[in-house]
């Protein structure tokens, strides 16, 4: 089963089409909003509700729509929360909206992190907005890279350096070699053919794929 994620980052009009019949959708607190005005409605809302208030929840209510209401005072983001109840419910992919952007830096980067998190591994998990998509590989793996030809492909190393990383159909190859942690070396890398891939022997690698004009 696939779950869609909607946090209360920014989406583009354009995100809304990511949202399929089948797919199971949860709303970490916020995101309740977004999907409110694309006029879908979530399975579930989950979150300490700072952002949705209590108007909000009292909407979902009436919808009927289960709440999750955690305390402020957690461990966890709305966002992992969130993912936490889509993995229960059944889903082996998810999909993030939201997650990037708003008025909290910490929020982006610690929803980031969230993709590389090694208790995924066996899960896919992925970040979009607009064209752009982040997918993660953790640990030894490899990843297809959707293309087309022209767009940019950024690989940043997570959780230490990754080693071992070779590409195929990129412009700067790269042939068993090793992406230091915090070092720019994979930015802006480009597709040239297809099909492309990403492989890592060793460690966690950030995959930004972004087709070039797209927003």
């Amino acid at each position: 089963m696939r779950a869609v994620v909607v946090a209360h980052g920014d989406v583009l009009p354009s995100d809304r089409a990511v949202i399929e019949a089948k797919d199971y959708v949860v709303a970490a607190d916020g995101g309740a909003l977004a999907l409110e005005r694309w006029k879908i409605l979530p399975h579930l809302v989950v979150g300490d509700m700072d952002s949705l208030g209590d108007a909000g929840v009292e909407r979902m209510a009436r919808l009927g729509i289960p709440v999750a209401k955690f305390s402020a005072a957690k461990d966890e983001s709305d966002v992992e929360l969130a993912v936490s109840q889509a993995i229960e419910a059944g889903a082996s992919e998810i999909v993030l909206l939201g997650a990037l952007g708003g008025d909290r830096l910490d929020h982006e980067t610690a929803n980031l992190l969230l993709l590389a998190d090694p208790g995924y591994d066996g899960g896919r998990l992925e970040a979009r907005r607009g064209t752009l998509r982040i997918r993660p590989i953790r640990g030894e793996g490899s990843l297809s890279l959707a293309g087309p030809v022209g767009a940019l492909v950024t690989l940043l190393p997570v959780n230490g350096n990754a080693d071992g990383v070779t590409t195929k159909g990129l412009r700067f190859a790269l042939n068993d070699e090793t992406l230091r942690f915090g070092r720019a070396r994979g930015l802006s890398n480009e597709v040239i053919s297809l099909p492309a891939m990403v492989k890592v022997s060793k460690g966690s690698l950030l995959v930004f794929e972004t087709p070039k004009g797209g927003a």
